[in-house]
């Protein structure tokens, strides 16, 4: 089945805005963006469940009821009484865990058709992957071949560019990238000339607490600017600037992640928390762009082997991984050493 990007790109808009969508046919309303009057309008008889993430589900201990039940599928809990929109957010938000008691006890029901994809739509959306199932009004329909569609890093195209003097880098040049139907637009930062030798690359996310306000509970921001310093004295080379803020999760719920982090909990606990993934960013986008520069092989500038597989996987040899590692300070000592013994991190 072929997928239409557009109705993905409306259904996306339909949820920030609050609105109802229809996920494989299956009426579906946000909980995060919904409010008294838009849920009473969806469900007047107050009997849709609530679908939250497998991960948010084993956090709560709740589980797929049904006998040959996948631990991955998102859970349905079936709507009690005390189940209203302020206890579906509750259930949905585990930064609200120590501050709103949970109810129960609660019961859950198979999910519906389309259920894994209506979180991975939220997650696109940047909205906490949970929802009102069943209600009585869905205007914007949209299937798992929509997102599919829609995420298919093939659909970036090279938009601008420009000559952008840097601090590091006074000759560089910035290309901007946009893939139709999206809001995100990917920079390329290039230094230096082509010459023989394959580029050494840095593929950074954006980091808007690291990157701009100098946030010292990563270690983003001083790693931006050694890339730059690395790459201009390596002689030629490009930064990929890539929009998928938090390790894809978005801004808002990296801040849900800090929240969770200050309880206790380390980076990769915190995303699986909140119903995410450990790392939902997609590097398929930054071979794309490597594509468009005319770059077929490069020089990588990361500790991370999950990016030199994954670009080698989309197509991007990888001739050489040059390690790119920075001290700690006392504010993000502990994420790095999640980096190093939860993700891989050669650091």
């Amino acid at each position: 089945m072929v997928g239409d990007p557009r109705a993905a790109a409306r259904a996306i808009d339909a949820l920030r805005r609050g609105w109802a969508v229809a996920v494989e046919r299956v009426p579906m309303l946000a909980v995060e963006t919904a409010d008294a009057t838009t849920l009473a309008a969806f469900d007047a008889a107050g009997g849709a469940g609530v679908l939250i993430s497998a991960g948010r589900a084993a956090t709560l201990k709740l589980v797929n009821q049904l006998a040959a039940a996948d631990p991955e599928q998102p859970v349905l809990v079936e709507r009690a009484p005390w189940l209203d929109l302020a206890g579906a957010t509750a259930l949905a938000d585990p930064a609200l865990d120590l501050r709103t008691p949970l109810k129960g006890p609660y019961r859950t029901l198979p999910a519906p058709p389309g259920a894994g994809s209506a979180i991975r739509l939220a997650r696109v959306a940047g909205l906490l992957p949970a929802f009102f199932v069943g209600g009585e009004h869905a205007a914007v329909p949209v299937t798992a071949a929509d997102l599919d569609a829609y995420a298919d890093p093939a659909r970036l195209t090279l938009a601008a560019r420009a000559r952008l003097p840097v601090a590091g880098a006074e000759t560089a040049e910035i290309v901007a990238f946009r893939a139709p139907d999206s809001t995100d637009e990917h920079v390329a930062l290039l230094i230096g000339r082509p010459d023989g030798r394959p580029p050494l690359v840095r593929l950074h996310s954006e980091c808007l607490t690291g990157d701009v306000l100098g946030s010292l509970k990563c270690d983003c921001g001083p790693q931006l600017h050694a890339a730059i310093a690395a790459i201009t004295a390596s002689g030629w080379g490009m930064l990929l600037y890539l929009r998928q803020e938090g390790r894809g999760i978005g801004l808002i719920n990296k801040l849900r992640a800090y929240q969770l982090q200050d309880q206790g909990f380390d980076t990769v606990d915190a995303n699986t928390r909140l119903g995410f993934a450990v790392d939902a960013r997609d590097f398929g986008v930054a071979a794309q762009m490597l594509r468009l520069l005319a770059q077929d092989r490069v020089r990588l500038l990361t500790n991370n082997l999950a990016k030199v597989a994954a670009l080698e996987a989309a197509g991007v040899p990888v001739a050489e991984r040059v390690p790119h590692a920075l001290p700690p300070n006392p504010h993000n000592a502990r994420y790095l050493a999640t980096k190093r013994d939860r993700t891989g991190h050669q650091l």
